[in-house]
């Protein structure tokens, strides 16, 4: 039984689907770690806009108290004697400026939102680029795989230009030169 020669491009063939599993492996990671933390910060956007409606309700009824107190005011300035006015007068302004203070409150509370929105979006981002990467890299195993079994160096070439393609996805993964 005479020994086959063995072609010297399987020995290339078999170094580049190491390295392009290894690539994959390692985008796989990274779009998940970009996943989860795109999940926890718009799980924390949502806590933050959750917050600034609570401040808002409450915001909101010391309007309405104040304005009670303020036709509370006028009418009894109108029928009574002014020594229930200063008791009345301090109430809305301390009223006023809880209302104040909620609406800073508010502002600060919206832009930490925004920030986890903006962190969120950009985990987005990068999780949906190494997925692509994912896809080009497994493909190119795949051709890879298929060109080592029938010997076919033009279906390797194939694979090598769809591992090209994911290797630039992973580089953008990380660096995003392309969004």
């Amino acid at each position: 039984m005479m020994d086959e020669k063995k072609e010297p491009w399987l020995n290339y063939l078999a170094l580049t689907t190491v390295i392009l599993a290894v690539v994959a492996t390692l985008s796989t990671f990274k779009a998940g770690g970009y996943s989860t933390r795109s999940v926890l910060t718009q799980t924390q956007a949502s806590d933050q806009w959750a917050y600034y409606q609570a401040k808002s309700i409450k915001g909101y009824l010391y309007e309405l108290q104040k304005e009670e107190l303020e036709r509370e005011l006028a009418a009894t300035r109108r029928r009574s004697p002014r020594s229930a006015l200063p008791d009345l007068e301090r109430k809305i302004e301390e009223y006023g400026k809880n209302v104040a203070r909620y609406d800073g409150e508010k502002k600060t509370i919206a832009a930490e939102a925004k920030r986890f929105e903006a962190v969120r979006d950009d985990a987005t981002l990068h999780a949906r680029i190494f997925g692509i990467a994912v896809i080009f890299l497994q493909i190119a195993i795949l051709l890879s795989s298929i060109a080592a079994l029938m010997k076919k160096k033009a279906v390797w070439v194939t694979g090598l230009l769809s591992g090209v393609a994911g290797l630039v996805y992973f580089m953008n993964g990380f660096f995003l030169f392309v969004k």
